[in-house]
């Protein structure tokens, strides 16, 4: 229910490297990758993190290996750009302290306030702006050779979460050519101001989404970010300051990207359209902006029929938890956070030990009754099988066992883990008259496994291969 595949079919065409990489690794990477580039041409990759490398990175640490070329390479939350000086000058960013940060962004900078090459959220767009696009034909070869990974590992439906119109074509060409198997609802992605802080309007390709739905393929959801991530960069809004938050600083409770009276309307006006919302919420504060958002549209539309989304959900006061059905929000989770990647100590870090107790509430929200439903965030994580997902949400451990246990008391059930890829995803896509379980008169969406997953340890259960997959009683996939 949180993918993105164009990203993830590019992924491998760019310059990357593993997750938990150390600074020489990352350098002698970016070095080669430079190498068989021309002068002048990006070079584009990830994905890094501050634990690993040792040190906050900076532009001059690529300079020294890369002068020539204007690098950028993501961060592992995806929400942080590592950039050279080339990369600041091809983007107009001038490197003197009167540099204004972008409206829902921040440059980082050095003692004399100039940037260091290190740019969050916002900030990190205006240099992903500056890179040249990708073809139609690029875009539509790199969707079709993730969602063929996908579909190899058992995932019949998703959601895109974050899709501009170059998305939205590449899925209809691919539909067109018959080539898109799996249901797909997409998530266009709506900004409220632009860099400057000024209010936009609606997106071109909102309004012309109809232009690219097809039988499988429902661009019917809208993606807005209300917040950062808890890393480092301290962008997720938080009810309580990060850990070892001075006083005084901007950042002690993160960033809030979306003023609550701009979201509060824009909801309202998207669900009178019939459009669901997804919104990326990481910390408390977000997640509580969300759900007011979506009580808001309840108050003046009533029930829409729209199964309205807060995603992310790294942490998430109680109150909210429990308010959440009776606005019929759902939380999609992000049960991949604890797959064996920097992520974990970078927020375990910025939050302390005592909000890790409830991080990633799954098992809150099942007992409160509210709609809970799954995603990876993938590639943000290296791994889109929705098999190790289902394992370590009941181990809470990362896969085959062993190690720490991350949220203990968030611990569920291999069933409730299931149900959450199958039933609840269904419900939450508004196909659960069609899909999402085996019985009569659904359509005939269904995979074979190579195990019982309900008859082995758990701890193996991330060891499932998918034998056959079948849409609409069509195999799409035999391994």
């Amino acid at each position: 229910m949180h993918v993105h595949p164009l990203y993830g079919g590019y992924q491998a065409l760019e310059c990357n490297f593993p997750q938990g990489s150390p600074l020489p690794v990352v350098l002698d990477a970016v070095k080669k990758c430079a190498a068989a580039k021309q002068k002048g041409e990006w070079i584009v990759g990830g994905q890094w993190d501050v634990t690993s490398l040792g040190r906050m990175p900076d532009r001059a640490l690529l300079d020294q290996v890369v002068p020539d070329n204007p690098v950028q390479l993501s961060d592992i939350s995806g929400h942080s750009a590592w950039v050279n000086t080339k990369a600041l000058q091809v983007a107009g960013i001038e490197l003197s302290a009167a540099t204004r940060n972008p409206a829902g962004g921040i440059f980082e900078r050095d003692a004399a306030g100039i940037p260091t090459g290190v740019l969050r959220e916002t900030a990190a767009d205006k240099i992903r702006n500056s890179i040249p696009v990708k073809t139609p034909e690029e875009n539509a070869k790199a969707l079709d050779v993730a969602l063929k990974k996908m579909l190899s590992l058992g995932i019949t439906s998703l959601t895109d979460a974050a899709m501009e119109e170059r998305e939205m074509a590449a899925y209809a060409r691919l539909a067109d050519e018959g080539l898109l198997k799996q249901r797909v609802k997409g998530c266009m992605v709506w900004r409220a101001v632009s860099d400057s802080g000024v209010a936009v309007g609606d997106p071109d390709y909102i309004a012309k989404r109809n232009l690219y739905t097809r039988e499988r393929f429902a661009p019917d959801c809208v993606k807005m970010f209300l917040d950062g991530v808890p890393t480092d960069s301290h962008t997720a809004a938080l009810l309580q300051p990060y850990e070892g938050a001075k006083s005084g600083d901007p950042r002690a409770k993160g960033l809030l990207q979306i003023p609550p009276a701009v979201l509060n309307a824009a909801v309202t006006r998207f669900d009178a359209a019939g459009l669901t919302m997804k919104f990326h919420a990481a910390g408390d504060a977000a997640v509580r902006e969300g759900l007011d958002a979506i009580a808001a549209a309840r108050k003046a539309n009533g029930f829409s029929g729209q199964l309205h989304e807060v995603a992310h959900n790294s942490l998430v006061d109680m109150s909210d938890i429990r308010r959440a059905r009776s606005i019929g929000a759902t939380f999609e989770m992000s049960p991949y956070i604890w797959f064996p990647t920097p992520l974990v100590p970078d927020n375990a870090k910025s939050v302390g030990p005592e909000r890790m107790k409830r991080w990633t509430p799954v098992k809150d929200a099942i007992d409160a009754g509210g709609l809970v439903v799954v995603g990876s965030d993938w590639p943000v994580v290296p791994d889109v099988s929705p098999w190790v997902a289902i394992e370590t949400l009941v181990t809470r451990q990362v896969p085959g066992g062993g190690g720490e246990i991350i949220g203990a008391q968030e611990r569920i059930t291999l069933k409730q883990a299931i149900g959450l890829y199958t039933v609840n995803g269904a419900r939450e896509m508004r196909a659960r008259d069609e899909e999402g379980a085996l019985e009569p008169g659904l359509l005939a969406d269904f995979i074979v496994l190579d195990r019982n997953p309900l008859k082995i340890p758990v701890t193996q259960v991330h060891e499932t291969k998918v034998t056959l997959a079948v849409i609409n009683g069509e195999v799409v996939y035999q391994r």
